[in-house]
Protein backbone atom coordinates (compact mmCIF):
# COMPACT_ATOMS: atom_id res chain seq x y z
CA UNK A 1 0.00 0.00 0.00
CA UNK A 2 2.78 2.62 0.76
CA UNK A 3 4.06 2.57 -2.98
CA UNK A 4 0.95 4.06 -3.61
CA UNK A 5 -1.10 6.06 -0.54
CA UNK A 6 0.39 8.10 2.30
CA UNK A 7 2.46 10.34 -0.06
CA UNK A 8 1.53 13.21 1.58
CA UNK A 9 5.41 13.81 3.25
CA UNK A 10 6.21 13.81 -0.15
CA UNK A 11 3.32 15.80 -2.01
CA UNK A 12 1.85 18.81 -1.25
CA UNK A 13 -1.45 19.88 -1.14
CA UNK A 14 -2.79 20.50 -4.54
CA UNK A 15 -6.67 21.62 -5.50
CA UNK A 16 -8.26 22.48 -9.10
CA UNK A 17 -7.24 25.84 -10.26
CA UNK A 18 -9.59 28.67 -9.85
CA UNK A 19 -10.97 30.33 -13.05
CA UNK A 20 -9.43 33.93 -12.95
CA UNK A 21 -11.63 36.21 -11.00
CA UNK A 22 -11.39 38.84 -14.18
CA UNK A 23 -13.15 35.74 -16.34
CA UNK A 24 -15.98 34.02 -13.72
CA UNK A 25 -17.65 37.16 -12.45
CA UNK A 26 -18.90 37.56 -16.35
CA UNK A 27 -19.94 34.48 -16.40
CA UNK A 28 -21.88 31.93 -14.27
CA UNK A 29 -20.34 29.10 -15.18
CA UNK A 30 -18.41 26.84 -12.19
CA UNK A 31 -15.02 28.83 -10.94
CA UNK A 32 -13.47 25.36 -10.04
CA UNK A 33 -11.64 23.59 -13.18
CA UNK A 34 -11.82 19.51 -13.18
CA UNK A 35 -9.05 17.38 -12.17
CA UNK A 36 -6.57 15.88 -14.55
CA UNK A 37 -6.45 12.58 -14.19
CA UNK A 38 -3.30 12.28 -13.05
CA UNK A 39 -3.61 14.98 -10.43
CA UNK A 40 -6.71 13.25 -8.90
CA UNK A 41 -4.20 10.06 -8.53
CA UNK A 42 -1.58 12.29 -7.23
CA UNK A 43 -3.66 13.75 -4.70
CA UNK A 44 -5.57 10.54 -3.65
CA UNK A 45 -2.19 9.33 -2.57
CA UNK A 46 -1.92 11.61 0.06
CA UNK A 47 -4.00 10.08 2.06
CA UNK A 48 -2.64 8.51 5.34
CA UNK A 49 -5.41 5.60 5.28
CA UNK A 50 -5.54 6.20 9.02
CA UNK A 51 -7.05 3.78 11.31
CA UNK A 52 -9.52 5.82 12.17
CA UNK A 53 -10.97 7.50 8.70
CA UNK A 54 -11.97 11.02 11.05
CA UNK A 55 -12.69 11.75 7.12
CA UNK A 56 -15.57 8.96 7.03
CA UNK A 57 -16.90 9.25 10.61
CA UNK A 58 -17.79 13.80 10.11
CA UNK A 59 -19.87 12.81 6.81
CA UNK A 60 -23.43 12.62 7.26
CA UNK A 61 -23.45 9.85 4.62
CA UNK A 62 -20.22 8.00 6.54
CA UNK A 63 -18.75 7.72 2.63
CA UNK A 64 -16.35 5.09 2.29
CA UNK A 65 -13.66 7.65 1.64
CA UNK A 66 -9.93 6.21 2.03
CA UNK A 67 -11.21 3.28 -0.20
CA UNK A 68 -12.45 5.21 -3.16
CA UNK A 69 -9.50 7.14 -2.80
CA UNK A 70 -6.93 4.53 -2.51
CA UNK A 71 -8.38 3.23 -5.51
CA UNK A 72 -8.54 6.33 -7.13
CA UNK A 73 -4.52 6.39 -6.40
CA UNK A 74 -4.72 2.88 -8.27
CA UNK A 75 -6.32 4.07 -11.22
CA UNK A 76 -9.05 2.01 -10.67
CA UNK A 77 -11.69 4.97 -11.48
CA UNK A 78 -14.75 2.38 -12.39
CA UNK A 79 -14.26 1.04 -8.78
CA UNK A 80 -14.00 4.20 -7.05
CA UNK A 81 -17.12 5.95 -8.44
CA UNK A 82 -18.99 2.57 -7.95
CA UNK A 83 -18.03 2.79 -4.36
CA UNK A 84 -18.75 6.31 -3.84
CA UNK A 85 -22.54 5.89 -5.60
CA UNK A 86 -22.56 3.05 -2.69
CA UNK A 87 -23.41 5.28 0.10
CA UNK A 88 -24.48 8.76 -1.80
CA UNK A 89 -26.83 9.42 -4.25
CA UNK A 90 -25.41 12.22 -5.57
CA UNK A 91 -21.49 12.17 -5.31
CA UNK A 92 -20.96 14.90 -8.44
CA UNK A 93 -23.61 16.97 -6.23
CA UNK A 94 -21.96 16.77 -2.84
CA UNK A 95 -18.17 17.31 -4.40
CA UNK A 96 -19.59 20.57 -5.48
CA UNK A 97 -21.54 21.61 -2.77
CA UNK A 98 -20.45 20.23 0.50
CA UNK A 99 -18.90 22.59 2.88
CA UNK A 100 -16.06 20.16 3.26
CA UNK A 101 -13.70 22.81 4.84
CA UNK A 102 -16.59 21.85 8.25
CA UNK A 103 -17.16 18.11 7.41
CA UNK A 104 -14.98 15.47 5.89
CA UNK A 105 -11.84 17.94 4.82
CA UNK A 106 -11.76 19.88 7.79
CA UNK A 107 -11.08 16.54 10.37
CA UNK A 108 -8.57 14.65 7.69
CA UNK A 109 -5.83 13.61 9.77
CA UNK A 110 -3.12 14.97 8.09
CA UNK A 111 -4.91 18.26 7.84
CA UNK A 112 -4.64 18.18 12.08
CA UNK A 113 -1.12 17.32 11.22
CA UNK A 114 -0.37 20.48 9.12
CA UNK A 115 0.10 18.88 5.71
CA UNK A 116 -2.33 20.27 4.56
CA UNK A 117 -5.72 17.98 4.13
CA UNK A 118 -6.49 15.72 1.36
CA UNK A 119 -8.74 17.17 -1.25
CA UNK A 120 -11.82 14.94 -1.07
CA UNK A 121 -14.68 16.82 -2.57
CA UNK A 122 -12.51 17.99 -5.84
CA UNK A 123 -11.73 13.86 -6.00
CA UNK A 124 -15.43 13.05 -5.83
CA UNK A 125 -16.41 15.63 -8.28
CA UNK A 126 -13.62 13.85 -10.68
CA UNK A 127 -14.61 10.66 -10.20
CA UNK A 128 -18.36 10.65 -10.71
CA UNK A 129 -18.27 13.38 -13.14
CA UNK A 130 -16.14 11.01 -15.52
CA UNK A 131 -18.51 7.60 -14.28
CA UNK A 132 -20.83 9.94 -16.27
CA UNK A 133 -18.33 11.09 -19.05
CA UNK A 134 -17.81 6.97 -19.78
CA UNK A 135 -21.46 6.16 -19.50
CA UNK A 136 -20.95 4.13 -16.25
CA UNK A 137 -23.62 5.49 -14.54
CA UNK A 138 -26.74 3.60 -16.03
CA UNK A 139 -30.36 3.53 -14.95
CA UNK A 140 -31.77 1.11 -12.47
CA UNK A 141 -32.20 -2.48 -13.93
CA UNK A 142 -35.12 -4.26 -11.79
CA UNK A 143 -34.28 -7.49 -11.00
CA UNK A 144 -37.73 -7.41 -9.01
CA UNK A 145 -40.89 -5.82 -9.02
CA UNK A 146 -42.73 -4.85 -6.09
CA UNK A 147 -46.88 -4.90 -6.39
CA UNK A 148 -46.59 -1.46 -3.98
CA UNK A 149 -46.00 2.03 -5.00
CA UNK A 150 -45.15 5.10 -2.44
CA UNK A 151 -45.71 8.78 -3.54
CA UNK A 152 -42.88 11.27 -2.31
CA UNK A 153 -43.71 15.20 -2.01
CA UNK A 154 -41.16 17.15 -3.10
CA UNK A 155 -38.41 17.03 -5.54
CA UNK A 156 -35.31 17.76 -3.22
CA UNK A 157 -32.02 15.21 -2.40
CA UNK A 158 -34.02 14.08 0.21
CA UNK A 159 -36.93 13.00 -2.04
CA UNK A 160 -34.51 11.94 -5.27
CA UNK A 161 -32.03 9.78 -2.60
CA UNK A 162 -35.39 7.94 -1.09
CA UNK A 163 -36.89 7.86 -4.85
CA UNK A 164 -34.21 5.82 -6.16
CA UNK A 165 -33.04 3.62 -3.01
CA UNK A 166 -37.02 2.22 -3.39
CA UNK A 167 -37.16 2.27 -6.90
CA UNK A 168 -33.73 -0.23 -6.58
CA UNK A 169 -36.24 -2.17 -4.27
CA UNK A 170 -38.19 -2.67 -7.01
CA UNK A 171 -41.27 -0.10 -5.79
CA UNK A 172 -43.20 1.59 -8.22
CA UNK A 173 -42.30 5.40 -7.28
CA UNK A 174 -44.16 9.01 -8.45
CA UNK A 175 -42.35 12.31 -7.07
CA UNK A 176 -45.16 15.41 -6.80
CA UNK A 177 -43.72 18.83 -6.97
CA UNK A 178 -45.08 22.06 -7.14
CA UNK A 179 -42.15 23.89 -9.50
CA UNK A 180 -42.00 23.10 -13.08
CA UNK A 181 -38.36 21.20 -13.13
CA UNK A 182 -37.64 18.75 -10.32
CA UNK A 183 -34.50 19.21 -7.98
CA UNK A 184 -35.86 21.70 -5.64
CA UNK A 185 -33.12 23.72 -3.76
CA UNK A 186 -30.39 22.65 -6.50
CA UNK A 187 -32.38 23.84 -9.45
CA UNK A 188 -33.48 26.92 -8.11
CA UNK A 189 -31.89 28.07 -5.38
CA UNK A 190 -28.51 27.21 -5.82
CA UNK A 191 -26.49 29.48 -8.55
CA UNK A 192 -24.77 27.62 -11.31
CA UNK A 193 -21.35 29.24 -10.54
CA UNK A 194 -21.68 26.11 -7.62
CA UNK A 195 -23.31 23.54 -9.38
CA UNK A 196 -24.14 23.94 -13.29
CA UNK A 197 -27.93 22.73 -13.86
CA UNK A 198 -26.87 20.17 -16.51
CA UNK A 199 -25.64 18.21 -13.66
CA UNK A 200 -29.14 18.33 -11.59
CA UNK A 201 -30.85 17.58 -15.18
CA UNK A 202 -28.68 14.57 -15.93
CA UNK A 203 -29.25 12.62 -12.04
CA UNK A 204 -32.91 13.23 -12.75
CA UNK A 205 -33.06 12.32 -15.93
CA UNK A 206 -31.66 9.22 -14.97
CA UNK A 207 -34.08 8.48 -12.20
CA UNK A 208 -36.85 9.33 -15.11
CA UNK A 209 -35.15 6.84 -16.97
CA UNK A 210 -35.18 3.99 -14.35
CA UNK A 211 -39.02 4.07 -14.12
CA UNK A 212 -39.91 7.03 -11.54
CA UNK A 213 -42.63 9.26 -12.42
CA UNK A 214 -42.31 12.68 -12.11
CA UNK A 215 -45.64 15.00 -11.66
CA UNK A 216 -44.52 18.44 -12.05
CA UNK A 217 -46.70 21.70 -10.88
CA UNK A 218 -48.82 19.50 -8.64
CA UNK A 219 -49.40 21.18 -5.40
CA UNK A 220 -50.87 19.19 -2.52
CA UNK A 221 -53.50 20.54 -1.13
CA UNK A 222 -54.11 22.43 -4.14
CA UNK A 223 -54.52 20.26 -7.02
CA UNK A 224 -54.41 16.91 -5.01
CA UNK A 225 -54.97 16.02 -1.12
CA UNK A 226 -52.38 14.07 1.02
CA UNK A 227 -55.73 11.61 1.56
CA UNK A 228 -55.78 11.80 -2.14
CA UNK A 229 -52.36 10.48 -2.07
CA UNK A 230 -52.41 8.17 0.80
CA UNK A 231 -55.49 6.10 -1.36
CA UNK A 232 -53.21 6.24 -4.28
CA UNK A 233 -50.09 4.72 -2.56
CA UNK A 234 -49.42 2.18 -0.25
CA UNK A 235 -46.97 4.97 1.55
CA UNK A 236 -45.88 8.25 1.41
CA UNK A 237 -42.93 10.65 2.06
CA UNK A 238 -43.11 14.37 2.57
CA UNK A 239 -39.78 15.46 1.75
CA UNK A 240 -40.78 19.41 0.57
CA UNK A 241 -38.09 21.48 2.22
CA UNK A 242 -38.26 24.69 4.05
CA UNK A 243 -38.43 27.73 1.56
CA UNK A 244 -40.64 30.36 3.62
CA UNK A 245 -38.19 33.16 4.09
CA UNK A 246 -37.33 34.31 7.97
CA UNK A 247 -38.33 37.91 8.11
CA UNK A 248 -36.62 41.25 9.69
CA UNK A 249 -38.85 43.36 11.74
CA UNK A 250 -37.88 46.64 11.28
CA UNK A 251 -39.31 50.23 10.31
CA UNK A 252 -39.47 50.32 6.52
CA UNK A 253 -39.40 46.40 5.90
CA UNK A 254 -42.05 47.04 3.11
CA UNK A 255 -40.55 49.36 0.83
CA UNK A 256 -40.30 48.03 -2.44
CA UNK A 257 -36.59 46.67 -3.22
CA UNK A 258 -36.30 44.93 -0.31
CA UNK A 259 -36.43 40.72 -1.13
CA UNK A 260 -35.86 37.14 0.31
CA UNK A 261 -33.28 35.46 -0.87
CA UNK A 262 -34.82 33.04 -2.62
CA UNK A 263 -36.90 35.21 -4.67
CA UNK A 264 -33.51 36.92 -5.76
CA UNK A 265 -31.76 33.83 -6.40
CA UNK A 266 -35.08 31.95 -8.61
CA UNK A 267 -34.89 34.55 -10.74
CA UNK A 268 -31.54 34.32 -11.29
CA UNK A 269 -31.35 30.54 -11.93
CA UNK A 270 -34.29 30.68 -14.46
CA UNK A 271 -33.17 33.07 -16.37
CA UNK A 272 -29.85 31.10 -16.74
CA UNK A 273 -32.11 28.01 -17.42
CA UNK A 274 -33.18 30.63 -20.08
CA UNK A 275 -37.06 30.74 -19.04
CA UNK A 276 -38.41 34.64 -19.72
CA UNK A 277 -38.82 36.16 -15.83
CA UNK A 278 -40.55 39.61 -16.24
CA UNK A 279 -39.57 41.14 -12.93
CA UNK A 280 -35.82 40.62 -14.01
CA UNK A 281 -36.07 41.60 -17.19
CA UNK A 282 -38.00 44.79 -16.19
CA UNK A 283 -35.05 45.41 -13.70
CA UNK A 284 -36.99 44.81 -10.71
CA UNK A 285 -35.16 41.70 -9.31
CA UNK A 286 -31.50 42.60 -11.88
CA UNK A 287 -28.91 43.72 -9.22
CA UNK A 288 -27.23 45.68 -12.84
CA UNK A 289 -25.95 49.04 -11.41
CA UNK A 290 -27.55 48.78 -7.95
CA UNK A 291 -25.60 49.42 -4.46
CA UNK A 292 -27.12 45.51 -2.82
CA UNK A 293 -26.50 44.88 0.31
CA UNK A 294 -27.15 41.41 1.88
CA UNK A 295 -28.00 40.93 5.13
CA UNK A 296 -27.04 37.34 6.88
CA UNK A 297 -23.89 35.22 7.16
CA UNK A 298 -24.50 31.77 5.81
CA UNK A 299 -24.25 29.66 2.66
CA UNK A 300 -27.44 31.58 0.91
CA UNK A 301 -25.80 34.99 1.75
CA UNK A 302 -22.95 34.15 -0.04
CA UNK A 303 -24.93 32.80 -3.37
CA UNK A 304 -26.72 36.09 -3.02
CA UNK A 305 -23.81 38.23 -3.07
CA UNK A 306 -21.49 36.50 -5.37
CA UNK A 307 -24.77 36.40 -7.42
CA UNK A 308 -25.44 40.23 -7.72
CA UNK A 309 -21.63 40.81 -8.39
CA UNK A 310 -22.46 38.86 -11.68
CA UNK A 311 -25.10 40.62 -12.70
CA UNK A 312 -22.90 43.85 -12.23
CA UNK A 313 -23.87 45.18 -9.34
CA UNK A 314 -22.39 48.63 -8.68
CA UNK A 315 -21.39 48.03 -4.97
CA UNK A 316 -22.13 44.45 -3.08
CA UNK A 317 -22.07 44.47 0.54
CA UNK A 318 -22.64 41.92 2.82
CA UNK A 319 -23.58 42.55 6.48
CA UNK A 320 -23.69 39.80 9.31
CA UNK A 321 -23.65 40.73 13.15
CA UNK A 322 -20.79 38.04 14.15
CA UNK A 323 -17.00 38.47 13.35
CA UNK A 324 -15.77 36.27 10.55
CA UNK A 325 -14.70 33.33 12.63
CA UNK A 326 -18.40 32.93 13.85
CA UNK A 327 -20.19 32.44 10.54
CA UNK A 328 -22.41 29.93 9.78
CA UNK A 329 -21.31 29.56 5.68
CA UNK A 330 -17.93 28.47 4.07
CA UNK A 331 -14.96 29.86 4.71
CA UNK A 332 -14.18 28.92 1.28
CA UNK A 333 -17.11 30.80 0.08
CA UNK A 334 -16.38 33.71 1.72
CA UNK A 335 -13.20 33.99 0.48
CA UNK A 336 -14.36 33.34 -3.14
CA UNK A 337 -16.65 36.46 -2.67
CA UNK A 338 -13.67 38.47 -1.28
CA UNK A 339 -11.57 37.53 -4.30
CA UNK A 340 -15.21 39.06 -6.39
CA UNK A 341 -15.15 42.33 -4.91
CA UNK A 342 -17.84 41.86 -1.67
CA UNK A 343 -17.15 44.13 0.93
CA UNK A 344 -17.94 42.12 4.44
CA UNK A 345 -18.96 44.44 7.09
CA UNK A 346 -18.30 42.36 10.55
CA UNK A 347 -20.74 42.69 13.70
CA UNK A 348 -23.05 44.83 12.16
CA UNK A 349 -27.23 44.46 12.19
CA UNK A 350 -29.87 46.57 10.24
CA UNK A 351 -31.68 48.61 12.49
CA UNK A 352 -34.13 51.05 9.84
CA UNK A 353 -34.77 50.71 6.14
CA UNK A 354 -35.29 54.41 4.51
CA UNK A 355 -36.62 55.22 1.60
CA UNK A 356 -40.05 56.87 0.21
CA UNK A 357 -41.81 54.04 -1.99
CA UNK A 358 -38.06 51.63 -2.68
CA UNK A 359 -35.65 51.47 -0.53
CA UNK A 360 -32.38 54.12 -0.97
CA UNK A 361 -30.23 53.66 2.20
CA UNK A 362 -30.30 51.49 5.58
CA UNK A 363 -29.79 52.63 9.39
CA UNK A 364 -27.09 49.76 10.65
CA UNK A 365 -26.06 49.18 13.96
CA UNK A 366 -22.33 48.05 15.14
CA UNK A 367 -22.30 45.28 16.84
CA UNK A 368 -20.28 43.37 19.60
CA UNK A 369 -20.30 39.86 20.83
CA UNK A 370 -21.15 39.56 24.63
CA UNK A 371 -21.52 36.02 26.78
CA UNK A 372 -22.27 32.81 24.86
CA UNK A 373 -25.94 32.20 24.54
CA UNK A 374 -27.44 28.46 24.70
CA UNK A 375 -25.87 27.57 21.32
CA UNK A 376 -22.53 28.03 23.20
CA UNK A 377 -22.03 30.88 20.15
CA UNK A 378 -21.42 34.60 21.59
CA UNK A 379 -24.18 36.85 21.84
CA UNK A 380 -24.07 39.86 19.30
CA UNK A 381 -25.06 42.83 21.56
CA UNK A 382 -25.89 46.26 19.97
CA UNK A 383 -23.05 48.85 20.93
CA UNK A 384 -25.18 52.62 21.54
CA UNK A 385 -24.84 55.36 19.81
CA UNK A 386 -23.39 53.33 16.94
CA UNK A 387 -25.50 53.33 13.84
CA UNK A 388 -24.10 54.96 10.75
CA UNK A 389 -26.14 54.45 7.13
CA UNK A 390 -25.35 52.77 3.94
CA UNK A 391 -26.64 53.51 0.67
CA UNK A 392 -28.88 50.62 -0.25
CA UNK A 393 -30.93 50.33 -3.65
CA UNK A 394 -31.60 46.56 -3.22
CA UNK A 395 -31.62 44.70 0.16
CA UNK A 396 -31.69 41.26 0.14
CA UNK A 397 -32.75 39.18 3.40
CA UNK A 398 -30.70 35.80 3.89
CA UNK A 399 -31.83 35.17 6.98
CA UNK A 400 -32.42 31.86 6.95
CA UNK A 401 -35.45 29.38 5.94
CA UNK A 402 -39.09 28.18 8.31
CA UNK A 403 -40.77 25.67 7.42
CA UNK A 404 -44.55 26.72 5.57
CA UNK A 405 -47.44 25.78 7.83
CA UNK A 406 -47.48 22.08 6.34
CA UNK A 407 -51.29 21.23 8.02
CA UNK A 408 -52.72 24.34 6.52
CA UNK A 409 -51.37 23.73 2.97
CA UNK A 410 -51.70 20.08 3.02
CA UNK A 411 -55.81 21.00 4.52
CA UNK A 412 -55.26 18.27 6.88
CA UNK A 413 -55.29 18.75 10.77
CA UNK A 414 -54.08 15.40 11.67
CA UNK A 415 -50.15 16.10 10.81
CA UNK A 416 -48.46 16.91 13.58
CA UNK A 417 -45.48 19.49 13.53
CA UNK A 418 -43.05 20.89 16.35
CA UNK A 419 -43.22 24.72 18.28
CA UNK A 420 -40.77 25.24 15.03
CA UNK A 421 -43.41 24.07 12.27
CA UNK A 422 -41.13 21.28 11.40
CA UNK A 423 -42.86 17.52 10.99
CA UNK A 424 -42.93 15.43 14.05
CA UNK A 425 -42.04 12.00 13.34
CA UNK A 426 -40.79 9.03 15.06
CA UNK A 427 -37.65 8.95 14.86
CA UNK A 428 -37.14 5.15 15.20
CA UNK A 429 -39.41 4.86 12.28
CA UNK A 430 -39.27 8.28 10.28
CA UNK A 431 -42.97 7.90 10.61
CA UNK A 432 -45.51 10.85 11.33
CA UNK A 433 -48.60 10.88 13.31
CA UNK A 434 -50.41 9.63 10.21
CA UNK A 435 -49.73 5.88 9.60
CA UNK A 436 -48.42 5.40 6.11
CA UNK A 437 -47.02 8.43 5.76
CA UNK A 438 -42.98 9.27 6.77
CA UNK A 439 -41.50 12.87 6.46
CA UNK A 440 -37.43 13.49 5.63
CA UNK A 441 -34.72 16.34 5.41
CA UNK A 442 -35.06 19.84 5.98
CA UNK A 443 -38.83 19.69 6.76
CA UNK A 444 -38.08 17.35 9.74
CA UNK A 445 -34.77 18.80 10.64
CA UNK A 446 -35.01 22.27 9.79
CA UNK A 447 -33.13 24.03 7.00
CA UNK A 448 -29.45 22.35 6.91
CA UNK A 449 -27.60 20.68 4.28
CA UNK A 450 -27.89 18.46 0.98
CA UNK A 451 -25.70 15.83 2.28
CA UNK A 452 -27.58 15.60 5.48
CA UNK A 453 -30.88 15.82 3.42
CA UNK A 454 -29.33 12.48 0.89
CA UNK A 455 -28.78 10.77 4.44
CA UNK A 456 -32.70 11.22 5.76
CA UNK A 457 -34.16 10.52 2.47
CA UNK A 458 -31.72 6.94 2.61
CA UNK A 459 -32.92 6.45 6.15
CA UNK A 460 -36.60 6.75 5.23
CA UNK A 461 -36.00 4.70 1.92
CA UNK A 462 -35.29 1.68 5.02
CA UNK A 463 -37.95 2.59 7.09
CA UNK A 464 -40.36 2.86 4.47
CA UNK A 465 -39.70 -1.11 2.84
CA UNK A 466 -39.81 -2.09 6.61
CA UNK A 467 -42.79 -0.93 6.77
CA UNK A 468 -44.27 -1.88 3.69
CA UNK A 469 -42.90 -5.76 4.39
CA UNK A 470 -44.28 -5.52 7.69
CA UNK A 471 -47.72 -4.82 6.07
CA UNK A 472 -47.64 -7.72 4.03
CA UNK A 473 -47.12 -10.09 6.63
CA UNK A 474 -49.35 -8.75 8.54
CA UNK A 475 -51.99 -9.44 5.98
CA UNK A 476 -50.55 -13.12 5.35
CA UNK A 477 -50.93 -13.68 8.89
CA UNK A 478 -54.07 -12.05 9.13
CA UNK A 479 -55.84 -14.27 6.11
Amino acid sequence: MTDKMLKFVKLDQETPNKRKVSKRVDDFKEIYDQFINDKAKEQSSRCSQCGVPFCQIHCPLHNNIPDWLKLTAEGRLQEASELAHSTNNMPEICGRICPQDRLCEGNCVIEQSGHGTVTIGSVEKYITDLAWDKGWIKPIQLKKKQSESIGIIGSGPAGLACAEELRKIGYEITIYDRYDRPGGLLIYGIPNFKLEKFVVERRTNNLKESGIIFKQNIEVGRDISLEELKEKHDAILIATGVYKAREVDLPGKNLANIFPAMTFLTASNRKGLGDKVEEFENGVLNAENKNVVVIGGGDTAMDCVRTAVRQNAKSVKCLYRRDRENMPGSAREVLNAEEEGVEFIWQTNPKKFLGSEKISSMIVDKMKLGKPDSSGRKKPEIIPNSSFEIKTDMAIKALGFDPENLPKLFNNSKLSVSQWGTIKINFKTMETSINGIFAAGDIVRGASLVVWAIRDGRDAAKSIQKYLENKKVNKINAA
